[in-house]
This record gives structure tokens, sequence and C-alpha cells, in this order.
């Protein structure tokens, strides 16, 4: 049987990932575990630093009943050498799941070729499916179904970003994309949203993404996968701040992945306020990632 590996959002029908965030929402409310994943193991290998995917990933499969190893670039021999093929291939003798960390995403793709046990994606350069999981789920907890809302998105068109390009296709919500032209959303992903039939647009007015927007979302300007001395400058006009969140709908939320850089990508006064969701998000990776795992094992 082929393993059922959780790669991109794009992959899934959305009757899928509608039953994945149910049963995140089931789990969160006191659902009892299913026994697929008990006593089974779950591999976090990290090639890039966490805090939210490891804990959430820790607690959830503990509280399925599972068992997880964590492995950084310093640990495995992957860091000295060895193949993707050939971790792939060790680990599937060893454990039941695998999540990988990792700055390129063509590593991911040869994990999950060559496994004969699912494989996880806990965040590449491209995409950061997880997040978008708890994120949808975060923003249907308080406002509601998310289909035929207007999400904007302010900052650089990173992973997240293109996540959110996906999960609009998958979900039927309206994008816009506010991203200045040195580091916007690739052509292939906008052509295939346009495909798909998703209602995804860019521009580089952050004032016109957020106009009348039920959701602001934004990332931090430097991800880990950028240089650290990255000019930033191009993106200071793309700030979420108190005025930007005036011309959005009055009853928007504010949602970023965290870690946030105050008085950078957001103002301390947006991530903070009354308007902000960013740590009910960031608690949704349990109860996303949970389910999440109960799919990929049962």
């Amino acid at each position: 049987m082929k393993p059922r590996h959780f790669l991109e959002l794009a992959e899934f029908e959305t009757a899928a990932l509608r039953d994945m965030l149910d049963q995140a929402t089931a789990f969160k409310g006191g659902a009892a575990n299913p026994p697929a994943a008990a006593g089974k193991t779950l591999a976090l290998l990290f090639e890039r630093p966490s805090t939210r995917t490891r804990v959430s990933f820790e607690v959830a499969m503990r509280q399925l009943g599972g068992h997880c190893i964590v492995l950084s670039d310093r640990d495995m021999q992957l860091g000295r050498g060895e193949t993707v093929a050939d971790t792939a291939r060790v680990l599937s003798r060893y454990v039941d799941a695998i999540m990988l960390r990792t700055d390129r995403v063509r590593k991911l793709e040869e994990l999950a070729e060559h496994a004969t046990v699912p494989v996880i994606n806990g965040l590449t350069e491209a995409s950061h499916p997880c997040q978008l999981m708890a994120d949808i789920m975060t923003f249907e907890e308080h406002r509601g179904p998310i289909g035929g809302q207007v999400i904007a998105w302010c900052g650089d068109g990173n992973n997240v970003a293109r996540t959110w390009v996906q999960a609009a296709v998958r979900f039927g919500f309206t994008l816009r994309l506010a991203c200045p032209d040195a580091c916007t959303i690739p052509g292939y992903l906008l052509d295939w949203a346009r495909r798909e039939g998703g209602d995804v647009s860019v521009t580089s007015d952050p004032r016109q993404a957020v106009a009348g927007a039920r959701c602001v979302v934004t990332d931090c300007w430097v991800s880990m996968a950028d240089d650290p001395k990255r000019d930033c400058r191009p993106l200071a006009s793309f700030q979420v701040n108190a005025a930007l969140m005036a011309l959005a709908a009055e009853d928007a939320v504010f949602m970023h992945c965290l870690p946030a850089h105050r008085g950078e990508e957001v103002s301390a006064e947006v991530l903070d306020g009354p308007r902000s969701l960013v740590f009910e998000e960031a608690g949704n990776r349990l109860w996303a990632q949970k389910a999440i795992l109960a799919w990929a094992l049962g």
C-alpha cells in the first residue's frame, strides 16, 4: 500500500482536507484518540530550527499514544553526506512516519519517493502546509467558513504566502497578495491557481489588498532560507500596522505564523491587539497536526 504522505495542499482534494480539519476540531473538543498511532514512532527530522513545529508534533504524537525521535542535521548522517534516499530506506525500517523540516523541497520529495512510511512536510523553502491547516482552522473558529471570504497577505512572497495560494484554491476563498516586485509569488504558482479556478491576485499596493478583507496575514521578512543580511528596504511599506488594518473589514482579524518581529513586518499594537489571533493560531498547530498524523497513520 502506498504511504499516505502529507506534502502539499495542492495534492489533496478539498474533501480530504476538510475531513482532517473536522478531525482537528473534534480532537480539540475532546474526541477520543483513534488507535491508529498507538505504540507507533514518529521521526522528526530538523535541518532548520523549530519551536512550534517540534513541540506541537511531539505533543500530538504522544497524545495519540505514540512516540517521537527527534534528530537534527548534527545527529544524522544525512548531514555528513548520506543520501536522502538511503536515509529514507533506513528510517522506514525503524519508524512508522517521518516529518522533515528542511530548506530544500527536493529533499522532501526524494524522502517521500524512497520512504515506505508516511512523510510529512514540516516546512520547506517552498511551502508550509501544516501551518495553513492550523490557519484555516483558526479563521473558521472565529469568523465562520472561509469559503468566499477575502484574505489579504502583505509582505514577502515566501513559503507561507505560497501555501496560502494553494489554500485559496482548495478552500475557495479570495486571496489578495501584496508583495514587492523583488520578492513576489512565482509565476508558475499563480498560473496553477488560475488553471484550478482560484481567485488569487497580486498587487504591489498593500492598501489595495487589505481593503475590506476579513483577515490580514503576514510573516517575517527574513525567512530561514534567506540570507540574514537580506536587504529588507523594499518591504518597509508593507508593514501591517494600525493604519493598514483600519482599511480591512470592521471585524477583520490578523494572523502571523510566528516568530514575529515587532516593528518590522507588524507593529506591536497589531500583533498584541484585540484583532490578533496569532497565539490561537499557534495553539491550533497541535490539533491540526494531530489530525494529519491520525490520517497518515490510519
